[in-house]
């Protein structure tokens, strides 16, 4: 599933890039680049919210022509793509969060009850990855407190790598980001001199001209780079409190299972 939401994020952001690229062609670029945020400020003042609407989604259209359809598409990519990884994770770990206190509190009455095997059924009906770890914990008691607290171990490393699965990818969107950015900066500034140099004299217009449209994939870059980072230092505190979640519930149940086989 999770596979057919990044292709076809990765679809829609290539079909706007060709429509990027198509109103390009058909813009006046010296009318585009004459236009300035006051402008922008005084056209959204007494209109309505729809119509305000729309004069920001122009402008929007218009810095990301601006900008360079190419920098600024791969740069709206990694930001979907991101994104959509970003909100997976998010999911699955909203899903793998339990209750562990009262899950403890059930596989113990199970346990001085009706044993091991109604331990085990209660882990198996119960999701997240701190229910498996236990599962594989209980599976192994018969053969010793400390096979089974090597099983929760082993056990718990699997589950850990199931939480921090596709987080190397928004680090990698986050750091190629600002890059792109720097990049289209750098080719923008080289486009300016080259417009200098058949100019044959230094224009204020065109060296103006020049920087604020290299700058956009600049600013842009960063703007995806931190939304991005918000949502991983978001997912990665998720994990650690997993992660210390299992770690105390682990220990408790060893020490379950360590009463239990005294009996």
């Amino acid at each position: 599933m999770m596979k057919r939401v990044l292709v076809f994020m990765a679809f829609a952001a290539l079909l706007l890039i060709g429509t990027a690229q198509t109103s390009q062609a058909q813009t006046d670029q010296t009318a585009t680049t004459t236009a300035t945020t006051q402008q922008l400020s005084d056209q959204t003042q007494g209109t309505t919210p729809v119509e305000a609407e729309k004069v920001l989604h122009k402008e929007i259209k218009r810095l990301f022509i601006e900008g360079g359809a190419g920098f600024m598409g791969v740069i709206l990519l990694c930001l979907i793509l991101g994104l959509a990884i970003a909100i997976e994770r998010i999911i699955y770990l909203n899903l793998a969060t339990t209750n562990t206190e009262k899950l403890l509190e059930k596989i113990e009455k199970a346990l001085n009850e009706e044993g091991v095997d109604a331990a085990k059924e209660i882990c198996r009906n119960t999701r997240g990855p701190v229910a498996s770890i236990f599962y594989q914990g209980l599976d192994r008691a018969h053969e010793g407190v400390e096979m089974a607290e090597k099983s929760v171990v082993a056990y718990g490393g699997v589950q850990m790598g199931l939480l921090e699965k596709n987080l190397s990818w928004i680090s990698l969107f986050i750091a190629i980001a600002p890059m792109l950015g720097f990049l289209g900066t750098v080719i923008g500034m080289i486009d300016a001199f080259d417009a200098i140099e058949q100019a044959g004299t230094v224009s204020a217009t065109i060296v103006a001209g020049g920087i604020k449209v290299a700058l956009i994939t600049t600013v842009t870059g960063l703007i995806v780079a931190i939304i991005l980072q918000v949502f991983y230092n978001y997912l990665l505190t998720k994990i650690d409190g997993i992660s210390n979640q299992m770690e105390d519930s682990s220990i408790t149940l060893i020490d379950m299972l360590a009463k239990y086989n005294q009996k």
